[in-house]
């Protein structure tokens, strides 16, 4: 496990210039659109009917693009260098921003709507070139820490955006239209010099024909996110965040106004504490998930986004009291306190909860397909956020809900949602599952993981100490793992739904059932031949005194049917653990000797299966172990 911090990518040129021109984008997209909606709602003296409308009109001109040239967004980004289409992109914003300026000083709101439009094309354009260049610039150990610090510095820039906007309008008077226009004009300025640093990355595709039929590409972008399930997944997953997202923001100005009895300052505050938890959640992420990608903190990152919202409601379910209270009024009225926490966490949580699906979307992805695997995973994405809309709508209009009813209909269906997604890939909740349990009890050291194959099938052996080994490693490898069990352990009645989703292979003795023995050699080979990494425990059981047993020579029999690498590995330091059998029965009942215990899984390279007899994988088993069980 490296040891590197996810803040000393800020001081290296791969990632700095990336994540300034990333920032500066979503900050000047914030202050272009608040200082619109200011100046459209309270300074041009328009009718109530014309607010309403263009109201409306706004979030439609917005998403409108994603839904538009997505596709053909995801085919410049992999036919062409990347840092060439940034520079392009950040060249479009500042044409954008000059009409932007038109607009606010000619306080044409026909224009800025106008604008409004192009800074959704210069998202849509950003968008699949944002999360397919990190893959690139940085290595599988520092994705999930890349991420996390794109994700805080988009939250915050967002936050500081909407402030800046806003108070350059209301607080400034009749200069408002002036300073809005050179503070866009400037942002965009800036964001075009500080891309130029970016280093090159590569075209992954530089064959590809451009398809200009937008809606065939439209089409086949989606299929290459239904392509690979587990990506799939992810995106619907990313997707779905992006529904609970926007059933909460856009209701958060008239929820501070209505239920929490505040100015716009508390509006901000509200906003403040949600975006500052999301940053907080997305930098946790790295440290949380041992510098890997852990897909187990996106059930917790659901668990907590269902509980906040539920207790969001309960916390202030009816009108405020008073009104038009200061920020410092707010934080010291009752219950307040409460309502803070909520949604500084309901923010935190989102981190954890969107930080791994990116990065598990880029770390799955084909390479030569991620920018449009990206694209259309932000179709999807727009789709998503229109039905959230759209329903929102509904029920606060139709049905009648008040918005907190509506926050705690969002957290029920997220509750919902989150047991259907599970249910269908029990990889999420298993990951989450062993994740606590492993990082509850023991403190693991990991080396040479990276040694296993990032694609295609291997055989992993290793020594076997305990019960947990199979959690441990799963918990600490970023495949997926199908491990062969002891058939009798496979059947116990609690733990076998557990072991049937973990897709483990229940294997007995040749002299115990040889049709069971046949059947698992059967699966270990449909397996491997599907390209999955499969681990083996040659010894055949746990050790009985922290030694190492003569591996059995089933290995050599699956390597003979399907010859394919072999990854030697060995745990350490699990002997005398209250899972392993160092004790009786009833002494495996105590309290553990070492709560939180270190314990070190290593790993060899791949060794051919021609070389790969038991002999020999044993000997560099023994060898990988050292003299610590």
């Amino acid at each position: 496990m490296t040891d590197r911090n996810q803040f000393q990518l800020l001081r290296e040129r791969r990632f700095l210039p990336f994540f300034l021109t990333q920032a500066l984008g979503a900050f000047n997209d914030n202050v272009f659109r608040n200082a619109t909606v200011l100046l459209i709602g309270f300074e041009m003296g328009l009718s109530t009917e014309q607010i309403t409308t263009y109201a409306n009109v706004a979030p439609a001109l917005f998403i409108l693009p994603f839904f538009l040239f997505s596709a053909s967004a995801g085919q410049i980004a992999e036919r062409f260098e990347k840092t060439r289409v940034i520079r392009f992109v950040k060249l479009f914003e500042i044409a954008a921003m000059t009409i932007a300026a038109y607009g606010f000083l000619a306080r044409d709101a026909v224009v800025l709507l106008s604008v409004l439009f192009l800074m959704g094309l210069h998202s849509t354009l950003f968008g699949p070139i944002k999360y397919a260049i990190l893959p690139q610039a940085l290595r599988e150990e520092e994705l999930v820490g890349g991420n996390g610090l794109v994700e805080m510095g988009t939250s915050l820039s967002i936050l500081l955006g909407m402030m800046l906007g806003g108070s350059l309008i209301a607080a400034s008077g009749a200069y408002g239209p002036l300073l809005a226009s050179l503070a866009v004009l400037a942002i965009a300025l800036a964001g075009y010099l500080v891309c130029r640093a970016i280093p090159p990355a590569p075209a992954t595709a530089p064959e590809l024909r451009f398809n200009w039929n937008f809606l065939a590409e439209t089409w086949r972008a989606i299929g290459f996110v239904a392509r690979d399930r587990t990506v799939f997944n992810a995106v619907l997953g990313i997707s779905w965040f992006w529904f609970f997202g926007i059933v909460f923001t856009a209701q958060l100005p008239n929820y501070t106004k209505l239920h929490l009895g505040g100015s716009d300052g508390v509006y901000i505050l509200a906003l403040a504490l949600f975006s500052v938890g999301t940053g907080i959640g997305s930098l946790l992420c790295e440290r949380l998930s041992g510098h890997k990608v852990e897909i187990g903190l996106v059930p917790f990152g659901s668990i907590g986004l269902t509980l906040f919202g539920i207790d969001l409601y309960f916390a202030r379910p009816s009108a405020a009291a008073h009104t038009g209270l200061s920020p410092l009024a707010f934080l010291v009225a009752p219950g307040s306190a409460r309502i803070a926490l909520d949604l500084a966490l309901l923010g935190m949580f989102a981190g954890f909860y969107i930080v791994p699906l990116f990065a598990l979307v880029q770390s799955r992805a084909e390479r030569s397909q991620l920018s449009r695997i990206i694209a259309g995973n932000n179709i999807l994405n727009a789709l998503f956020m229109v039905v959230a809309s759209l329903l929102s709508g509904a029920l606060l209009n139709l049905a009648h809900l008040s918005i907190p009813q509506l926050f705690l209909a969002a957290a029920l269906l997220n509750a919902a949602v989150a047991v259907y997604i599970y249910t269908l890939v029990p990889e999420f909740l298993l990951r989450f599952v062993d994740w606590i349990l492993i990082h509850t009890l023991y403190r693991i050291t990991t080396r040479g993981l990276e040694q296993i194959p990032e694609q295609g099938p291997a055989l992993l052996v290793c020594n076997h100490v305990s019960f947990m080994d199979p959690l441990i490693i799963l918990g600490s490898i970023r495949r997926p793992v199908r491990f062969v069990m002891y058939y009798k352990i496979y059947n116990l009645p609690l733990l076998k739904p557990l072991f049937r989703a973990a897709k483990a292979i229940p294997i007995a003795g040749a002299r115990e059932d040889p049709e069971i023995l046949a059947r698992a050699f059967e699966e270990i080979d449909r397996e491997l031949a599907a390209g999955h990494l499969v681990c083996v425990f040659p010894e055949g059981g746990i050790t009985r005194d922290g030694t190492i047993q003569p591996f059995r020579p089933g290995v050599e029999k699956t390597l003979a049917r399907r010859p394919v690498p072999v990854v030697p590995m060995a745990l350490r330091g699990l002997w005398g653990s209250i899972f392993s059998r160092r004790d009786s029965a009833l002494g495996r009942l105590r309290l553990p000797r070492r709560f939180r215990a270190r314990i070190e899984l290593v790993a060899d390279a791949p060794i051919p299966a021609e070389r790969a007899t038991a002999a020999a994988l044993e000997a560099k088993v023994r060898e990988l172990r050292g003299a610590d069980a």
